[in-house]
């Protein structure tokens, strides 16, 4: 009888490809880096490990200029992390990696003005990317999934598994040092991996490295027919045509010229209030309300002056337009005057500090819609600029220490040291955290030695604010420059010799 020997065609092992190695390599690095550790320097080094990751697994290499440019784009933009670790920092590594990632797979907007719509757009598919890919590399005829698939490749490494447990313990019994070895392994150790917030760490950090790796956008619903285009046909009485806004003008123009006058009077001018209300109350109350004044009326303002509109027919429109543009600037100054006499009579705090810089960034905005119609440029370079000096101001507020100089500021004003203004809160400085240690030892050097009372209190709080900063995580990962420079400050002569 004769026998033939059949040869099965012998399965093709995968190869994992780039993306899929950059993410099991990135998410590994994270549980490293960030998993059970205080954010710090941990941050940026796995930022630059996925910027790294981006540019190596994209599908179009891109040439080394680009991709050191890229790199030192993500350095700059994420070094507020090196300073100290915040949200407004996490913020800006996070837009920069999500531009590196689009820069990678040519998904940039070709101006500024469009890039928060395109990230938007990114953001919205971010939860899904991972899901979706691997739907469809599941769905493919030849990957498709199967109970039987999985028992075949399973039961393919049963064999070579058992064979190799029996070698390995053959091995033990005659090598006392794969013995020794082998008892030294603490299986304990291993279980941790199978910690359950630790696996929702490791979904977390691979949906959204996968989504950098392979960037999409979100598609734009088309509403809109095939050929037709939308616009606004201004009429001479629609609501916002040449009659209606005219009026409105005139009369926006007047009421803000009522308040515009009253500021000049009570805030700029010092004139008595009535009676039973100070100045500290007048700014109190006007602070915010004015801002979202503001606000609206620059949204009507680019509605009033749209391309095609009766302002850019009209001299008499623009001329209102123009003041009033210059009363809501106004406006914005007086609300920031209001601030001042307000933090002079009840010391700095940090929404007092965020108000401050909102304004700021209001006034600027007025500016630059005033200097939109004066120069007729586009909405685009509106956007762009506003969105310039947004990211300038953010990056820049990065880097400063607040709760450091919130604390000096009050302590240099509090009635105890320049002996005018109010009492100084201490236990609000208490709630600034370490910074505000430095503040604290001024402030006690400056107490006079018969006021025991708030001396003790004052070390009270600061010595519960030096164990908090000394019992923080000393490891590496958490590093920063402000803690560092706290460190040495506590170590200097200047904070020992009080």
């Amino acid at each position: 009888m004769d026998t033939t020997d059949t040869l099965t065609e012998p399965m093709s092992i995968r190869r994992g490809n780039g993306p899929t190695a950059a993410l099991i390599a990135l998410v590994a690095l994270a549980d490293f880096l960030i998993f059970g550790y205080a954010p710090g320097i941990n941050l940026l080094l796995f930022a630059f490990a996925v910027c790294v990751g981006i540019l190596l697994s994209a599908s179009k290499r891109p040439s080394p200029l680009t991709a050191v440019s890229l790199l030192v784009f993500l350095i700059l933009t994420s070094a507020p992390l090196l300073e100290a670790p915040s949200l407004t920092g996490f913020a800006l590594c996070l837009g920069a990696l999500m531009s590196v990632a689009l820069a990678s797979a040519r998904l940039m907007p070709g101006r500024l003005a469009g890039l928060p719509s395109v990230f938007f757009r990114f953001i919205l598919v971010i939860p899904l990317r991972l899901a979706e890919d691997c739907w469809k590399y599941l769905a493919t005829p030849d990957k498709h999934f199967s109970f039987a698939g999985v028992r075949q490749s399973v039961g393919l490494w049963v064999m070579p598994l058992v064979l190799a447990a029996v070698f390995v313990s053959l091995f033990a019994a005659a090598n006392p040092l794969i013995e020794i070895a082998l008892r030294s392994i603490n299986f304990a150790v291993l279980l941790q991996f199978l910690d359950l917030w630790r696996i929702g760490f490791w979904m977390m950090i691979a949906i959204v490295v996968w989504a950098m790796l392979r960037p999409r956008l979100k598609r734009r619903s088309t509403r809109l027919q095939a050929g037709k285009t939308f616009m606004i046909v201004p009429t001479r009485n629609a609501p916002l045509g040449h009659a209606s806004l005219l009026r409105s003008l005139i009369l926006f123009n007047a009421v803000f010229a009522v308040q515009t006058l009253l500021d000049l009077v009570y805030l700029w001018g010092g004139a008595d209030l009535p009676d039973h209300m100070g100045h500290a109350e007048y700014a109190h109350r006007g602070a915010y309300p004015l801002i979202a004044t503001a606000l609206l009326a620059a949204g009507f303002v680019l509605l009033a002056m749209r391309r095609g509109g009766p302002g850019d027919h009209s001299a008499l429109i623009r001329g209102l337009v123009h003041a009033w543009i210059a009363q809501n600037v106004l406006l914005c100054l007086s609300s920031m005057l209001r601030l001042d006499l307000y933090v002079e009579a009840y010391s700095l705090t940090e929404l007092r500090v965020a108000a401050g810089v909102w304004m700021g960034l209001v006034a600027i905005g007025l500016i630059l819609i005033l200097l939109r119609i004066l120069l007729n440029r586009s909405n685009q370079w509106l956007i762009t600029t506003n969105l310039v000096s947004l990211i300038s101001v953010l990056y820049i507020s990065a880097f400063i220490d607040f709760p450091d100089i919130i604390a000096r500021f009050n302590v240099a004003h509090c009635q105890e040291v320049s002996h005018e203004g109010t009492p100084l809160d201490i236990y609000y400085l208490s709630t600034l955290g370490p910074s505000a240690i430095p503040a604290l030892d001024l402030h006690i050097r400056a107490l006079p030695e018969y006021r025991n009372d708030k001396i003790s209190e004052a070390e009270l709080i600061r010595d519960s604010l030096v164990g908090k900063f000394e019992h923080r995580p000393r490891d590496w990962r958490s590093w920063s420059f402000r803690s560092s420079r706290l460190e040495a400050y506590l170590l200097s002569p200047a904070a020992i010799a009080r």
